[in-house]
């Protein structure tokens, strides 16, 4: 099925494991570019890998969301490396 994805920005926070891991994979698969972030780089790292063997695009930053600097880091980052955001995936 076609969900019309196809070069949407989505980010995944939680990305690394779990239903995260699970939704990034899914919309890498469907064409969006992903970003994704958690607090272990080793495990980010990992997934971004795999989210580009499937032939994702994908851009895996350490972050703590609990951290109002670190959202805001991670955010400016994805709007620097995609041009904006068009899917929010708070996981």
């Amino acid at each position: 099925m076609e969900f019309g994805l196809k070069g949407k920005v989505a980010v995944v926070t939680g990305g690394t494991e779990g239903i995260g891991k699970a939704t990034a994979l899914t919309l890498a698969r469907e064409g969006a570019k992903v970003a994704i972030c958690a607090r272990g780089q080793p495990l980010l790292d990992a997934v971004a890998a795999e989210i580009t063997k499937a032939g994702g695009e994908v851009l895996a930053l350490s972050a703590d969301m609990s951290k109002a600097a670190d959202v805001e880091r991670f955010i400016n980052e994805v709007v620097k490396r995609f041009g904006g955001i068009d899917i929010l995936v708070n996981n």
